[in-house]
């Protein structure tokens, strides 16, 4: 096997543990914390140290500061479950302590993207510039879908699902290359490294992430109410696509760009070519070029 290379940071982060709602929360953090905070919300299976490659762009003029969502990376796991909601109290505790005097600048990838864009309906005063990067909710589930979704939910409560585990860093950076085609090699090795932990009782490399989260959730996505607080947003919003994602081609061909804009009052839109899904590993160059003079605005 090809010898595994590990990107070596330019700035490291330092992280940072607070007690939210109970739960031991990690917060990593770059740069000087009397600069201007910018929240880095990461998205579902990933975790805050991903954002390095941009934060390590941004930490001369930006306080960045990325948590690891409950039950992700280096934060605790809820024993009683996951339920969305809970994301966005987690977010208004931690903007109360970071930036408790002025209005927030947040960016989020996916999931993390979601629960910004929420976030930024239900306390409008509390943000400025929001990006979200290759989300825009989620598809609507019909009420006739219920109770396929509760069995299926009972199933996973009694057999728990769980996460590959990896014989080495090498197998999961394959994975990692494949989630995020044309990452750099030693970019990947670090991501392998913040993702996983060792598991010395089977040898393997286990994903830093509670197995809980592979449940389906038994509440019902209802996307008129995710509309409902997208309109009442004030900040200004950019929304950031990888060209080859399939997000992108749906955004544009399957009419949620005509919807988000009946919503979003103040909408910018990019697309980041040579990139996916996972576009702040792809191209975080590209990714700081075009956020930064957006949230400097």
């Amino acid at each position: 096997m090809e010898e595994m290379t590990i990107y070596q940071p330019v700035i490291r982060s330092e992280t940072i543990m607070h007690d939210i709602h109970g739960l031991q929360y990690a917060v990593h953090t770059w740069g000087n914390p009397k600069h201007k905070p910018l929240f880095l919300l990461h998205g579902w299976a990933d975790t805050g140290r991903s954002f390095q490659f941009i934060a390590e762009l941004m930490a001369n003029e930006w306080y960045l500061i990325a948590p690891d969502w409950r039950g992700f990376g280096d934060s605790e796991w809820n024993k009683q479950g996951y339920w969305f909601p809970d994301y966005l109290a987690d977010l208004d505790a931690l903007l109360d302590y970071y930036s408790p005097d002025r209005a927030a600048i947040l960016l989020g990838h996916s999931m993390g993207g979601n629960i910004a864009c929420l976030y930024a309906g239900s306390r409008p005063e509390r943000v400025s510039h929001l990006v979200s990067m290759d989300v825009f909710g989620l598809p609507e589930i019909k009420p006739g879908e219920a109770p396929v979704r509760y069995g299926l939910w009972l199933d996973q409560v009694r057999d728990a699902p769980s996460f590959s585990e990896y014989a080495d860093l090498g197998q999961l950076v394959l994975h990692i290359e494949k989630l995020a085609p044309g990452i750099r090699k030693d970019r990947a090795g670090f991501i392998a490294e913040t993702w996983s932990r060792y598991a010395a009782e089977t040898g393997s490399f286990r994903i830093k992430a509670d197995p809980g989260h592979k449940r389906v959730n038994p509440i019902l996505y209802r996307r008129e109410e995710a509309r409902a607080c997208w309109c009442k947003i004030t900040a200004r919003t950019m929304l950031v696509f990888g060209e080859d994602s399939r997000f992108c081609k749906s955004y544009f061909e399957e009419g949620y760009q005509s919807e988000c804009h009946e919503c979003f009052s103040d909408l910018t839109e990019i697309i980041i070519e040579s990139a996916g899904h996972m576009v702040h590993l792809q191209q975080p160059e590209k990714l700081v070029s075009l956020v930064q003079p957006f949230f400097r605005q």
